[in-house]
């Protein structure tokens, strides 16, 4: 049986950050973009909240460290990955303000661009 996947594609500065990552990190990463490419969510992707619908969170916890990958789904026929970012706070699971308005610009500037 032949998938319709969508291709995944990147803000630049979210790509940037995204090969920072440890190789291991980057492989499961990879692994739930290519299960939401696939009109799925992985078991560690999850709703953005007040991020409005197709906005979802992949959260990764790798060796002692958190990583964050942020994807649209709902701009033209990608996967939009928005922002990647190790999250450094070790009390709480709420994404910082400063990550939550860089993803509602970087989001809002991709619709606006594939207009």
């Amino acid at each position: 049986m032949i998938r319709d996947t969508r291709p995944i594609s990147w803000v630049k500065a979210a790509l940037k950050d995204y090969q920072k990552f440890p190789k291991g990190a980057q492989l499961e990463i990879r692994r739930a973009l290519t299960v939401a490419a696939e009109g799925a969510k992985a078991e560690n992707a999850k709703p953005m909240k007040g991020l409005g619908p197709g906005v979802f969170e992949i959260a990764l916890k790798y060796r002692t460290d958190a990583y964050r990958v942020v994807y649209a789904v709902q701009i033209g026929e990608a996967i939009w990955v928005v922002h990647a970012f190790q999250k450094k706070s070790k009390t709480g699971i709420k994404t910082p303000k400063q990550d939550i308005d860089l993803i509602k610009k970087r989001t809002r500037e991709t619709k606006e661009l594939l207009k």
